[in-house]
């Protein structure tokens, strides 16, 4: 039986690359930090199965800031394969924290790293979370593993240190270390303060009457978006590869935040028109056919609800959509596109899930989560 360390196992990567390593026959070593509230919803499922629990998944309290930590608990698991997808991952946040950002993101790979060394795992392989936003100010598109890196915030640049201490302990010290330069992938999981989650949340509020606007930043965002299940099977098998390298796993597609919003209220059944420009832009209800978004209800898991009466003040010209420009980016992203060529060659992955696919699953999750749940 392998045995895999994973930090960050409670976002949304790490429960979906723990299930997939459970159905793999892995035994999951999870570290979680310490907190006063529970923060394991992700995972409930899996730590409340008594045939799970302790016996094939086992948590660990950790942190990535903490040296001594680290190489206890490689001592203790002498896992062969390590998932670091612990970070601080939200972008705009980065900027408020940036010297968090980079103990965490930057220095936390370096610490795991040394602790690799000093326990004496030669052979353990390494996985890395690097992202997208490595490109930032984008010197070409689409962007691969040869692209030369711009990042645009503290995020960015903590997680090229990360980058680069891989390839340079690869290199230096023979370990089996990877990065994966994931661009954007989301899913239901995905935390809600993350502008997909964000807008699909909200929308499922608005058209219940719960919440009267949504309120973004940068409309004209370009992102390639990708479904999060698929990406954490990418990670496996960038481990499977048989030497370490690093590799773009991306749906070489991309979509605004626009169109993002656009088609969530068009699940709903809410055509979206556009007013305004920059900050004084709006989105208001072009035309509105409730009917489509209780189809949807229809065929969710939540068949019975009473909170299912669709709000009666949504009108045409309704404004839902408004900007803030506080959540705009003291330097935007304006562009990341991927060209996932390298891993479809010599990993045979590929994004699978379309964007109108993947818009429809939240959707469909928020709005049931909405109806079981009243809020």
């Amino acid at each position: 039986m392998k045995k895999a360390l994973i930090t960050g196992i409670t976002g949304q990567d790490g429960s979906y690359l723990t299930e997939l390593l459970l159905k793999k026959g892995y035994q999951v070593h999870g570290i979680i930090r310490r907190s006063s509230s529970f923060n394991t919803g992700r995972i409930d499922h899996l730590y409340n199965d008594s045939k799970i629990l302790n016996k094939k998944l086992f948590l660990h309290y950790g942190d990535l800031v903490d040296t001594s930590n680290l190489n206890r608990l490689l001592e203790k698991t002498e896992p062969d394969e390590i998932y670091n997808l612990a970070a601080q991952s939200h972008v705009k946040v980065s900027f408020q924290v940036p010297d968090y950002t980079a103990q965490v993101d930057a220095l936390g790979t370096l610490r795991f790293l040394d602790a690799i060394r000093e326990v004496g795992l030669g052979k353990v392989k390494f996985y890395q979370a690097s992202t997208s936003e490595l490109y930032g100010k984008a010197q070409e598109i689409p962007q691969d593993e040869k692209t030369p890196f711009y990042p645009r915030s503290p995020y960015g640049v903590a997680k090229l240190y990360g980058y680069w201490i891989i390839v340079n302990y690869r290199e230096a010290y023979n370990l089996f270390a990877s990065n994966g330069i994931l661009f954007n992938h989301e899913s239901p999981r995905r935390g809600e303060t993350f502008v997909t989650r964000k807008i699909t949340r909200a929308a499922s509020r608005i058209v219940t009457g719960l919440q009267k606007r949504l309120t973004l930043g940068n409309l004209d965002a370009k992102r390639d978006w990708g479904y999060a299940p698929e990406y954490c099977e990418g990670m496996w098998k960038i481990l499977q590869h048989k030497q370490a390298d690093d590799f773009v796993l991306a749906t070489g597609k991309t979509k605004t935040v626009r169109e993002f919003a656009e088609l969530t209220f068009n699940n709903l059944g809410i055509e979206i028109k556009w007013e305004g420009k920059g900050k004084n832009e709006r989105g208001k209800i072009r035309s509105i056919d409730l009917q489509k978004a209780k189809r949807l209800i229809k065929h969710s898991s939540n068949k019975s609800s009473n909170v299912a009466d669709f709000s009666g003040k949504l009108k045409k010209d309704y404004i839902v959509i408004s900007i803030d420009p506080n959540y705009y980016r003291p330097t935007e992203v304006d562009l990341l596109i991927g060209n996932p060529s390298k891993a479809k060659k010599a990993l045979d992955w590929k994004a699978k899930t379309k964007f109108e696919q993947l818009v429809k699953l939240m959707i469909k999750s928020d709005l049931d989560k909405v109806l079981r749940r009243g809020f």
